[in-house]
């Protein structure tokens, strides 16, 4: 498939904040132009919409651009025979909630696994390692207004952190960690006092979306998962270049996929091997 086979329309007019107040599926919502039934039930969800555009070329099958408002990109193909699109999340917790809650509300979305990347914390993580998070400490104000007077817990959904972590034993995946990540507010955030303080907690990452995922997952009744391509180190500087981040993340799409299909392709993981 080449690129200009899925190639991207011109973009939507920006819809502006609040335009869409009750809009749903046959009308698209503020952000997601696509139909009714565009969106699979399953879901890759990378923050850069390039990313989402490389992995609808070379990872699933007769893909078709589905939405494209706001320059974030979305796709509908299949993979191993089953439905699966691809959207694009952009950064931070407000927008990957944005995009999460509405594929869950109105696009009857039931999984969405983001594959995105992450700083490496301890030494014990290096950089191109895969980090499944297991949970997500953050500095947002989102675990704190969902529930009045509680402080929420941010979690994957268990089924799909476990056929997260059966797909990568069963594809002899070693440089794979399971674990805590921090999702932070700040890109920028210079408190080497509070990294050292996770990572003697057992954090092994930081990144900016899924505790957003995992909190929209949950207030919707959806499933979500964050698998994590550490695309530089907190300790040591080591950092890939802008090209890479966009290339060097096959390993995590595959454990992603395979996840995704863990209980659809007759609920055997050692059978889902998702080929490089």
């Amino acid at each position: 498939m080449t690129a200009g086979e899925i190639g991207v329309a011109d973009p939507d007019p920006d819809p502006g904040p609040g335009s869409g107040s009750g809009s749903g599926p046959g009308v698209g919502t503020p952000h997601i132009a696509a139909a009714p039934g565009d969106f699979a039930p399953l879901v890759l969800m990378p923050g850069d919409p390039r990313r989402a555009r490389r992995i609808a070329e070379t990872f699933l099958s007769d893909a078709r651009l589905v939405t494209d408002v706001r320059g974030v990109l979305g796709y509908t193909g299949t993979h191993r025979g089953e439905p699966m699109s691809v959207l694009a999340s952009g950064m931070g917790i407000p927008s990957v909630s944005i995009y999460a809650t509405e594929l869950f509300r109105y696009y009857g979305v039931r999984r969405i696994v983001r594959v995105g990347t992450a700083g490496a914390l301890p030494l014990s993580v290096a950089v191109r390692d895969v980090v499944i998070a297991s949970a997500a400490h953050t500095d947002s104000s989102v675990s704190r207004v969902l529930v009045d007077g509680v402080t929420l817990s941010h979690t994957p959904s268990y089924g799909l952190l476990r056929a997260a972590a059966d797909a990568a034993e069963h594809q002899g995946e070693d440089a794979v960690h399971i674990g805590p990540v921090f999702t932070s507010d700040h890109f920028y955030l210079d408190r080497p006092a509070l990294f050292d303080a996770l990572e003697r907690r057992g954090t092994l990452a930081v990144e900016m979306e899924a505790a957003g995922l995992y909190a929209a997952a949950a207030a919707e009744g959806g499933e979500a998962l964050a698998v994590l391509t550490a695309s530089d180190h907190l300790r040591t500087e080591e950092a890939l270049s802008a090209a890479e981040r966009e290339t060097c993340f096959d390993r995590a799409v595959r454990i992603a996929a395979a996840a995704l299909l863990g209980d659809v392709l007759g609920g055997v993981l050692g059978d889902v091997r998702i080929p490089p």
